[in-house]
């Protein structure tokens, strides 16, 4: 999309990828990258320009100090990915790029929930955290902190049963995904 006050023209694709018009095809892509300063803010920018949307994106070491995971998950849009992977190839600090097929990955995220439990709630709220397999990690006297960890679903399923105690805040990691069986990394 051009710049406020600019006469480019949009084509149709492109103004129906920017109201956010979703395909249901979700992508997972794995970049492995050089641990060097700038190499996020360039990935990132690439996405942008394309129209892009990132749901969530994650960044951390791999078992090499000099490399780092970058896991990203996005809506196909109206855009086809393949244009973009094959942009990102040109990136002189990409190492190697993999769009993880959802069914054949294994996929977690960590939440933080900081809910209202006084002393007549508190109780079913533990309950909800058993349910869910969660960790009560702090508490006060008028709200505890819950951590759960689990695959995008199960995140947002907790959040639906936890808000009406009161949602005070939450904090999400963003998925990080890796392949199942013995594959390539």
């Amino acid at each position: 999309m051009g710049e406020p006050g600019t006469k480019e023209v949009l084509s149709l694709e492109e103004l129906e990828a920017s109201v956010g018009l979703r395909t249901g095809r979700k992508h997972i892509l794995s970049i492995l990258v050089e641990n060097k300063p700038g190499v996020l803010t360039r990935i990132a920018g690439l996405f942008a320009r394309r129209g892009f949307n990132i749901d969530t994106l994650a960044v951390g070491p791999t078992d090499d100090p000099t490399l780092s995971r970058i896991t990203l998950t996005l809506d196909g849009a109206m855009h086809p990915i393949d244009q973009v992977t094959k942009q990102l190839h040109k990136l002189v600090n990409v190492i190697k790029i993999r769009d993880l097929e959802p069914s054949e990955t294994v996929a977690r995220e960590l939440a933080l929930f900081k809910v209202s439990a006084d002393g007549s709630t508190r109780a079913e709220v533990m309950q909800m955290v058993e349910i869910f397999r969660g960790k009560i990690i702090d508490v006060s006297k008028r709200s505890v902190i819950i951590e759960v960890t689990g695959s995008f679903d199960k995140i947002e399923a907790f959040e639906r049963m936890v808000r009406p105690f009161g949602l005070i805040e939450m904090a999400r990691t963003g998925e990080i995904a890796i392949s199942r069986g013995r594959g390539e990394t």
